[in-house]
């Protein structure tokens, strides 16, 4: 990838198939919520500044480019190529082997045969930090040095002032699917409203794995470093983050700022997840 970075990346892939990216730049955002609709685990509201470039899909991993990459192999209750792919646990696409179904793990089998033309580039699943700041509009709605200011000096602004609830808008509708119009079951990516970096699905269609350990206290410990940098999470815990909401949850668990975790071996309906792409740490 050349060193003057692209807004956008499209990753090919075998049999005419290829991953929409786009660019996020560095940037300072009010990570969590102080709302009504807040849950504990979502407070206290912090800065955080992320220092590098990194790319996020456009859209959740499609059940088509998952098969490509694990020859043939689709778990996934709803089936159909341009839906989500489901049922697939935190190990299942990072560590593999939890059993006969998917020896290897999905980013292995991608970094190793379908990357190679990015060397210094490796797919990962994004931060809960990354995650968070892509959802809420990345560097265009990045926090101004003023704001950065006056958020450490008197706790202002407000992420509710500076972000929509969801990824885009306000309106839940106009951009995810939710139990109250999904019919019960996923739906195609990108058939609702992007958010401001051109993101579908960020809010809604089916929970998105992350990278991270999930702590309920663990904003209580950020908040003390005034502006954290790049973080990755707790250092251990039982169950890993997953972030955005699903065809079968309301509106609250749709919020941009919306954490919950399960075990890294679970598998549900509900959870896929969509690739980061960023320069291997040497």
């Amino acid at each position: 990838m050349p060193q003057d970075l692209p807004n956008t990346y499209r990753h090919p892939l075998p049999n005419g198939l290829y991953y929409d990216m786009v660019r996020v730049r560095p940037g300072v955002f009010v990570m969590g919520s102080e709302d009504k609709e807040a849950f504990d685990w979502e407070k206290p509201e912090h800065l955080v500044h992320i220092t590098q470039n990194y790319y996020i899909g456009v859209y959740p991993v499609t059940q088509a480019f998952w098969k490509e990459v694990m020859n043939g192999h689709n778990p996934s209750r709803f089936q159909g190529e341009d839906r989500p792919v489901e049922q697939v646990s935190w190990q299942d696409i990072v560590e593999g082997g939890q059993d006969d179904s998917v020896p290897a793990a999905f980013l292995t089998q991608l970094n190793q045969n379908f990357a190679s033309e990015i060397p210094d580039y490796q797919f990962r699943l994004p931060t809960e930090a990354e995650w968070e700041y892509a959802a809420k509009g990345g560097h265009k709605t990045a926090l101004s040095p003023v704001q950065e200011h006056s958020f450490l000096t008197n706790g202002h602004p407000k992420a509710a002032e500076l972000y929509t609830a969801y990824a885009g808008s306000d309106q839940l509708k106009e951009v995810g699917w939710h139990d109250k119009n999904s019919h019960g079951e996923t739906k195609a990516v990108g058939n609702r409203q992007p958010n401001e970096l051109g993101l579908y699905d960020m809010s809604g269609n089916v929970y998105e794995w992350c990278q991270d350990w999930f702590d309920s206290n663990y904003y209580e410990e950020c908040k003390k470093e005034g502006i954290l940098e790049d973080p990755e999470g707790p250092d251990s815990a039982q169950s890993r983050v997953y972030r955005g909401g699903s065809w079968s949850t309301g509106p609250r668990l749709c919020r941009v700022s919306y954490r919950g975790s399960w075990r890294p071996t679970s598998r549900y309906d509900r959870i896929g997840f969509r690739l980061v792409l960023a320069p291997v740490q040497r």
